[in-house]
C-alpha cells in the first residue's frame, strides 16, 4: 500500500467515522428550549464540534490501524473480494 492510499484511507475512515459521532449526545435547540432566530428548532444547541473531533480521531485511528495490519498481512486480498472473476492479473 502507497503512502496516498493510506492518507486517503485514514481520511475515508476518519469521515465515516465522524458520520457516526455527530449524532451521539446532540442536544437540539428545541431540547433546551432555547431556538435562535432564523435557525431550525433541531440544529445543535451549543458547538461541540472541536470535541467531536478528537473523539472521531480516537476511535477512527485504531479502526484504521486494523484495516491496514489486514491489508498488509494479505489475509485478505483483492482476489478474496473478486466474486464475479472480472479482475484479470
Amino acid at each position: 500500500m502507497s503512502i496516498t492510499g493510506a492518507i486517503v484511507l485514514y481520511a475515508t475512515t476518519w469521515f465515516l467515522t465522524l458520520l457516526c459521532v455527530l449524532p451521539i449526545r446532540t442536544v437540539s435547540q428545541d431540547e433546551a428550549k432555547h431556538i435562535v432566530p432564523g435557525t431550525p428548532p433541531g440544529a445543535p444547541a451549543e458547538e461541540i464540534v472541536k470535541r467531536k473531533a478528537w473523539i472521531t480521531t480516537l476511535i477512527a485511528t485504531p479502526i484504521w490501524a486494523v484495516i491496514i495490519a489486514v491489508i498488509l498481512s494479505g489475509w485478505i486480498t483483492i482476489d478474496d473480494l473478486d466474486w464475479f472473476g472480472r479482475i484479470r492479473h
